[in-house]
C-alpha cells in the first residue's frame, strides 16, 4: 500500500506534464506562440485568440502546413508550391531549392519540420503584400543509411519573407547571411524553410 501511495504524486505530475506538452507534441508542426505580436499597418495585434483568427496569420500558417504536408509525403511538386516564382536566397532560386529537396528526399525519410512563430509583420512592398515572420524551428529526418534520427537544420529567430500570391502566401526567402562554408558538394539546407 505504501508503495502505491508514494507513486500516486509522481503519476499525477507525469499526467500534468504530458497534458501540458501533448498539444505541442501531437499537433504543433506550425505554432503561433502566445507572446507573438502581429504588426499590421503600424497597429499591434496581440492575444492568442486574436492572432489565431487574423486572416494573415491563418493564411501564413496554412501555407506552412501545406509545405509540411508535401514534406511528409515527399511530394516535391506539392512542396514546391510553397515557394514563390521569384524566390531568391542569396542567389539560390526555385530550381536550386527543387534540386536540394530532391537530394534531401533521396537521403532522408520520415521528414518533418517545426516552426514556432514569435513575431509577424505585414508590409506593402512594391504594391504587394509581404509578411516577415520571425521563426524558430528545425528540419528533422531519419538518415537512410544509418537509420538514425537527425536534425538536418535548425534556426533561431530567423526572419522568413512570404509574399501574397493570389489567395495563398508563398515563401520568398530569408533574412540572414550566407554561410561562410558548407561541406563539399552540398547546398545549405537553411534556405529551404
Amino acid at each position: 500500500m505504501t508503495c502505491a501511495r508514494s507513486a500516486w504524486p509522481l503519476f499525477v505530475l507525469s499526467m500534468i506534464v504530458f497534458c501540458a506538452l501533448a498539444p505541442v507534441l501531437v499537433w504543433a508542426k506550425v505554432q503561433v506562440l502566445p507572446e507573438t505580436v502581429l504588426l499590421v499597418e503600424g497597429k499591434k495585434i496581440s492575444g492568442q485568440n486574436s492572432l489565431l483568427h487574423h486572416p494573415v496569420v491563418t493564411g501564413v500558417v496554412a501555407a506552412f502546413e501545406r509545405a509540411e504536408s508535401g514534406l511528409q509525403q515527399e511530394a516535391l511538386d506539392m512542396l514546391m508550391q510553397f515557394y514563390a516564382p521569384s524566390y531568391d536566397y542569396h542567389g539560390l532560386k526555385q530550381a536550386d531549392v527543387r534540386r536540394v529537396w530532391g537530394e534531401v528526399f533521396e537521403h532522408y525519410k520520415a521528414l518533418e519540420s517545426l516552426h514556432l512563430f514569435s513575431d509577424i509583420r505585414v508590409l506593402k512592398v512594391d504594391g504587394k503584400l509581404r509578411v516577415e515572420v520571425t521563426c524558430t524551428g528545425g528540419l528533422y529526418g531519419t538518415d537512410e543509411q544509418s537509420g538514425k534520427r537527425v536534425t538536418l537544420d535548425s534556426w533561431f529567430r530567423e526572419v522568413h519573407y512570404l509574399v501574397k500570391d493570389g489567395e495563398n502566401w508563398r515563401f520568398l526567402g530569408n533574412a540572414g547571411e550566407v554561410p561562410a562554408a558548407a561541406p563539399f558538394a552540398s547546398a545549405p539546407h537553411h534556405p529551404l524553410f
